[in-house]
């Protein structure tokens, strides 16, 4: 799953947006105006090549808690979404 410690501190976001990927969920987390912006997709596009019908984006407050309620949305996400998530992996699906 992913961890909280494995995301950047709050600074990081003022100036850089982050993104990481697991398992085949690609995700990315900037901070749009006062909010953490989390976007996810499947595999194996960057977002910018990214179909946005294949995006799912969420909201939260820009803070530590709001990191780790983006973390538990991430990890949620994946749960909910897995077969999805593993048969871009799998079969190779394209974005």
């Amino acid at each position: 799953m992913i961890e909280k410690s494995e995301l950047m501190p709050l600074n990081y976001y003022k100036k850089s947006v982050f993104t990481g990927g697991y398992r085949g969920m690609r995700y990315r987390i900037e901070k749009a105006e006062e909010e953490f912006l989390v976007t996810i997709w499947p595999e194996p596009y960057n977002f910018e090549t990214t179909k946005e019908e294949k995006k799912q984006s969420c909201r939260f407050a820009f803070s530590e808690e709001g990191k780790e309620a983006l973390t538990e949305w991430l990890n949620q996400q994946y749960c909910d979404r897995q077969k999805e998530w593993e048969a871009v992996l799998s079969n190779g699906s394209r974005g």
